[in-house]
């Protein structure tokens, strides 16, 4: 197939392009390259894919409607996968308009294409953020997200619901992904274990929010990788039950499907340190402060609608994880 993949110098979107090239696929990477964090390990991600024969890139931004139109004229593509974003509840708060600008006329754009190209199946990138003021755990696609706590999870929230739009009105399958706290090799700057490991080598203290009570579903990114592909393979159809007068959130009568993709684990930030000291060797200055405007006291992912339907559930322990990121940041920033 040929694969359009948004984000593709993204952490994930690094990783699902590897995992996508390995099984034939051809792939055709989008981004922009913005400077949100460090361009250069963005570049250095690209470069790990430039060999593949079955792998072109395109550098273009979201809000480029006409650039987004004759791309999608010009490949014709057989599924989107819709990575592309801009990420970070904190950073929403010091720069909304770029929110809006990417996570949602991006999105229109991304949309638009795949109406007017007739594409089989978008999947998109939504987040635990959705779930906001929501305190039943574990969070289910079943329940209503209606109070976001953050602008980032605003515009995913209303991704889905522009997807389930446009599912409605020109039967376009669409699948909403919510991640659950991301890490892993490659991963981004802004978030705390990449922070942590950088502040712990340097002898710097860790800021830790809300005195470490934080709780938060840890998912490796390898298990977000084989979450996407195979729920990219499964094109979503209505479901003939949906009642109008009791709505499911998480199904419709279009053919509209929503999964988190979490660890179904929530470990404690506190736990999360011990077990990266302990990876280090090194233990860490701690400054305790409290929980940032934003910012939930916990994230807890039900995957049973995901194991249900493609037969997975992440599982990769944070020990293991944790392990594997940290031998890839002393490897890649040459610590000893």
């Amino acid at each position: 197939m040929k694969i359009l993949v948004t984000g593709s110098a993204g952490f994930i979107g690094f990783h699902l392009t590897q995992r996508l090239l390995s099984q034939g696929e051809e792939v055709v990477g989008l981004d922009n390259l913005n400077d949100y964090y460090d361009v250069r390990l963005k570049t250095n991600r690209l470069k790990k894919l430039s060999g593949a024969s079955l792998f072109r890139f395109v550098k273009t931004d979201l809000a480029d409607k006409k650039g987004l139109e004759d791309l999608f004229q010009k490949e014709r593509f057989d599924r989107v996968i819709h990575l592309a974003a801009q990420a970070g509840v904190r950073y929403s708060l010091e720069n909304p308009h770029v929110y809006i600008e990417s996570n949602l006329a991006g999105f229109l754009h991304i949309l638009e294409g795949c109406r007017h190209t007739e594409v089989p199946h978008l999947a998109y990138a939504s987040s635990s953020s959705v779930y906001g003021a929501n305190t039943r755990m574990p969070f289910s696609i079943h329940d209503n997200v209606d109070h976001p706590v953050s602008l980032y999870g605003a515009t995913k929230k209303a991704n889905e619901l522009m997807a389930h739009a446009y599912s409605h009105l020109y039967k376009i399958p669409t699948t909403g992904l919510r991640f659950f706290t991301v890490y892993g090799p490659w991963g981004r700057p802004d978030m705390a274990l990449f922070l942590f490991t950088k502040a712990i080598l340097k002898g710097e203290p860790i800021d830790v929010f809300n005195h470490g009570r934080m709780q938060r579903d840890f998912t490796y990114v390898d298990d977000i990788v084989e979450g996407i592909i195979r729920v990219t393979e499964k094109i979503p159809s209505p479901n003939p039950e949906w009642n109008g007068a009791k709505p499911d959130p998480g199904t419709s009568r279009a053919p509209y499907k929503v999964y988190n993709i979490g660890n179904n684990n929530p470990v404690e930030l506190l736990k999360l340190i011990e077990v990266l000291e302990d990876c280090l060797g090194k233990k860490a200055e701690r400054r305790l402060l409290p929980i940032q405007p934003g910012d939930v006291p916990a994230t807890y992912a039900d995957v049973d609608d995901l194991m249900r339907d493609v037969g997975f559930k992440p599982a990769t322990p944070i020990e293991e994880g944790v392990q594997r990121f940290v031998a890839w940041y002393k490897e890649y920033y040459q610590v000893k």
